[in-house]
C-alpha cells in the first residue's frame, strides 16, 4: 500500500530516557526544543540543530524536569511565546514552568526550568492542557467530566474563568481555534463540544458534534480554522466544516486504521491547500493525509489524498501522540511518542 504513495516517512532519531510510557511530545513554537512527557512523572527536553550542510538534525538532551507531580504527566503544551510550558497530570494538577534567565541568547537557553505556578481544581486525572493562540487563555480537561478555562495574568498568575460541565463522561482532549477564542473538547461520551465566551455572561457550550460511535480521543483545528478534525475509538477521523457562525457539520470520514486512533495533528504540509493531517494510535500506524479545498463551494468535503504511511512506528507498541513542528524550515517534521517510553522524530519527504 505504501509503495504507491507520493511521500515517505523517514525516521530521524529515537529519543530514549523515559522509564515508562511516553504520552506526549510537543515542539516549542519559537525555539529549537522538543519536550516529551511520561508516566514516569518527568518531562524531557531536547535541543535540535543541523550539524552540517549535508547532515540531518542532531538532537541533544537538554534537561529532565522532575516535575513533582505524584502521578503520570499525561499532557504538555507550550505557550505561543515558547517561554512557558504547562504540564497536566493524573494527580489532577497543572504545573506551569518557566526557564530562569541565563547569560546567553541561544535557542537552547541556559537557565533551569522551574515550576512557577500550580493550578488546582480538577477532582481527578487531568488529561489535556492547551494554550489559546494569543497565550492569554489556558484550557484543561479531566476524567472528572469538566473543562476548565484559565485566564493568564502576569507573574504566572492564573484565574479560573469557567468550569464547563457539559460532557457526561471523561474528557480526553482540548484544543483551541487558531484565530478565535473557540474551544473544542473531546470525550468518552463519543461527542465533541464547542465553547465560546459570552461577553455579557460566561463561557458556554454552543455546539455538540455527534457522529462518532465511540470515545473521541483527539481534536485539532485546521490552520485556517474552517475545519475541525476528530479521532476516535471507532477507528475513523472525521472532518467537520464550519458551515455558519455556530454550526459545524461532518463533510468527510477518513479510515485506514485498524484500532483506536489516539492522536491527530494538523500541520502546514507543503504550504498549499489545507495542509497535512497526521493520525496515529493503538495499531502503531502513522498516516499523513493531504487536504485541499473542495471542488465545489458550500458544504463539501475537502479533496483528500493519503500521501504517506508507516507501520510499527514504535515497533510492537501503541503510539500515543503525533505532533507536527510549526517552525519555519521544519514543518516536514513529526514527533511521536509510544508505550516503549521513547519519542521518535520523523521527516516526511517526497519519494
Amino acid at each position: 500500500m505504501t509503495d504507491s504513495l507520493p511521500y515517505t516517512i523517514v525516521g530521524i532519531t529515537t529519543l530514549p530516557g523515559h522509564s515508562e510510557r511516553a504520552w506526549n511530545a510537543v515542539w516549542n513554537p519559537t525555539r529549537p526544543i522538543l519536550a516529551s512527557c511520561s508516566a514516569d512523572k518527568t518531562v524531557r527536553m531536547y535541543a535540535y540543530s543541523r550539524p552540517d550542510a549535508d547532515g540531518d538534525l542532531k538532537f541533544t538532551h537538554l534537561s529532565t524536569l522532575a516535575t513533582g507531580h505524584t502521578k503520570s504527566v499525561r499532557s504538555i503544551t507550550w505557550a505561543p511565546s515558547g517561554k512557558t510550558l504547562a504540564t497536566g497530570s493524573f494527580d489532577s494538577n497543572i504545573g506551569i514552568w518557566e526557564q530562569e534567565q541565563g547569560d546567553g541568547e541561544d535557542g537552547e537557553g541556559n537557565g533551569e526550568w522551574e515550576c512557577v505556578s500550580q493550578l488546582e481544581g480538577h477532582e481527578t486525572e487531568c488529561k489535556s492542557v492547551a494554550y489559546s493562540s494569543t497565550g492569554t487563555l489556558l484550557a484543561s480537561c479531566s476524567r472528572d467530566k469538566t473543562v476548565w478555562v484559565w485566564e493568564v495574568h502576569p507573574d504566572a498568575d492564573f484565574e479560573c474563568m469557567a468550569v464547563l460541565m457539559d460532557h457526561s463522561q471523561d474528557v480526553k482532549c482540548v484544543a483551541w481555534h487558531p484565530s478565535e477564542e473557540i474551544l473544542a473538547s473531546a470525550s468518552y461520551d463519543d461527542t465533541i463540544k464547542l465553547y465560546i465566551d459570552d461577553p455579557s455572561d460566561d463561557w458556554f457550550c454552543f455546539a455538540t458534534l455527534t457522529g462518532h460511535t465511540s470515545t473521541v480521543w483527539s481534536v485539532a483545528f485546521s490552520l485556517d480554522g474552517r475545519y475541525l478534525a476528530s479521532a476516535s475509538d471507532d477507528r475513523t477521523v472525521r472532518i467537520w466544516q464550519r458551515v455558519d457562525e455556530a454550526r459545524w457539520e461532518t463533510v468527510l470520514v477518513l479510515g485506514g486504521h485498524e484500532r483506536s486512533i489516539y492522536s491527530i495533528s494538523w500541520g502546514v504540509g507543503s504550504g498549499s491547500g489545507l495542509g497535512w493531517l497526521a493520525s496515529t494510535g493503538s495499531d502503531g500506524v502513522v498516516q499523513v493525509w493531504e487536504l485541499s479545498e473542495p471542488e465545489s463551494a458550500g458544504v463539501a468535503p475537502p479533496r483528500h489524498q493519503l500521501i504517506a504511511r508507516i507501520e510499527s512506528a514504535h515497533d510492537v507498541y501503541d503510539v500515543n501522540s503525533v505532533s507536527w513542528c510549526s517552525r519555519a524550515g521544519h514543518t516536514d517534521l513529526l514527533a511521536t511518542t509510544g508505550d516503549d517510553g521513547t519519542a521518535r522524530v520523523w521527516r516526511v519527504i517526497p519519494v
